[in-house]
């Protein structure tokens, strides 16, 4: 349904799924393995996984921080977009990686729920792809000592609203690894 003309392709998008990002996030390790099962699934299907990188401070280009977790490993075919905002389109070469492989539908994974990955679920929608979150292979670190809700609650809380979302033309969604169809 996307609102994107010629663009009838599935991408996978594994965003920040770095060592600083990750290290004590919810559920890690169940995580990082259904993104492995999505991203081996993807590639016998020849769909284009599409790797995004987080830079900032904390997570200085080259650093342990920086690097994606070892159970990962991207191919040297494989996309790797370099961001510094939440939104993975922000200010990035991910729209135009897209357009080349004339991608209109968005699977979503990675990290951190309740930042990078609702920032780029929107900005999909906005920018007229169809944005579908995978619900068992996003994560996010527990935030509660700065008011935020545990993690498993803004895991929870983020699968509920996108299950429903949607926009003229364009379509949001959940679903979890094992019903995944590329």
């Amino acid at each position: 349904m996307t609102t994107l003309p010629e663009r009838p392709n599935t991408a996978l998008l594994v965003i920040d799924v770095q060592n600083g990002v990750v290290a004590d996030a919810h559920d890690r390790d169940g995580v990082i393995a259904n993104i492995d099962t999505l991203i081996g699934r993807a590639r016998a299907a020849d769909v284009p996984v599409i790797w995004v990188q987080h830079s900032d401070e904390q997570l200085e280009e080259g650093s342990a921080n920086w690097a994606y977790v070892p159970e990962l490993v991207r191919r040297d075919t494989e996309p790797l977009v370099p961001k510094s905002y939440p939104d993975s389109f922000e200010d990035t070469r991910l729209e135009e990686v897209l357009a080349e492989r004339k991608v209109g539908r968005l699977l979503v994974t990675g990290a951190q729920t309740d930042v990078c990955i609702r920032s780029t679920l929107h900005g999909a929608i906005v920018r007229g792809y169809d944005a579908t979150l995978v619900a068992d292979a996003h994560t996010t670190e527990d935030l509660t000592k700065y008011g935020a809700p545990a993690p498993e609650q803004v895991i929870a809380h983020t699968n509920l609203y996108w299950k429903w979302h949607d926009a003229p033309g364009r379509q949001g969604g959940t679903v979890e690894t094992a019903e995944v169809t590329f």
